[in-house]
């Protein structure tokens, strides 16, 4: 999952980043309003955390740039203790959610996790399929109730594509989303990755969770318990 963080205040910038990454999320900063917007414009994100109260752009319109050009990314913004009013104005330019600052962490992260399960159409955390399970509050998936060893790329690759169960994710989609710009493009990395989690979710080769789709890329299209 990549995140942009637009905030101005570098010290609250760099605690969120290092959260967040921390969290295993891919995260991209920018400090002011101009310079988020190329951002959004130009890279795909699954989520956009915004201070209202940026330079060069405000959040405000930032975010009603990005909603009127058809960004559909989930927007928590950040709103300073008492400015009631700009949270509703906030709301109405199209954010999904908002924390007031100062704020925990772990607040930060609940509201951050059911909004990428909203949006992917999950209500709760915990998703199942069959002997697999994968806890994207804990980044961890079970097999059979048994963690499964996985590095973070290799749990980013797997989250995405049950986020987006169903849909055939090109490679290039999977490389966008889950790794910085500069992140090695080469086809085959990703390819090592994916080998790696079948040998690793399905063992024994009978549940086949990840398949390809020769030409366009990998599905995840296991049943989950809760549409059964």
């Amino acid at each position: 999952m990549k995140i942009l963080v637009v905030e101005d205040d570098s010290d609250l910038r760099r605690q969120l980043v290092s959260a967040l990454e921390d969290k295993n999320y891919t995260v991209e900063e920018s400090p002011d309003g101009e310079e988020a917007l190329y951002l959004g414009q130009e890279y795909p994100y699954d989520l956009a955390i915004i201070d209202l109260g940026l330079p060069k752009l405000s959040g405000i319109d930032l975010i009603k740039t990005l909603r009127d050009e058809g960004k559909e990314f989930p927007i928590i913004i950040l709103t300073a203790r008492g400015d009631w009013q700009d949270k509703v104005e906030g709301l109405e330019a199209g954010a999904d959610d908002y924390l007031v600052k100062p704020f925990h962490m772990e607040e930060l992260f609940a509201r951050l996790n059911a909004l990428l399960r909203r949006a992917a159409g999950h209500a709760k955390p915990v998703f199942e399929y069959g002997p697999l399970k994968i806890d994207t509050t804990g980044n961890v998936v079970y097999l059979n109730d048994t963690p499964v060893n996985l590095t973070s790329y290799e749990y980013r690759t797997f989250e995405y594509l049950v986020l987006n169960a169903g849909k055939t994710i090109s490679k290039t989609e999977l490389t966008e989303h889950l790794y910085h710009q500069d992140f090695d493009r080469d086809s085959n990395v990703l390819e090592v990755f994916v080998r790696r989690l079948r040998q690793k979710l399905d063992p024994d080769q009978t549940l086949q969770p990840i398949t390809t789709v020769r030409g366009l890329g990998y599905r995840f299209a296991l049943e989950n318990k809760d549409s059964e």
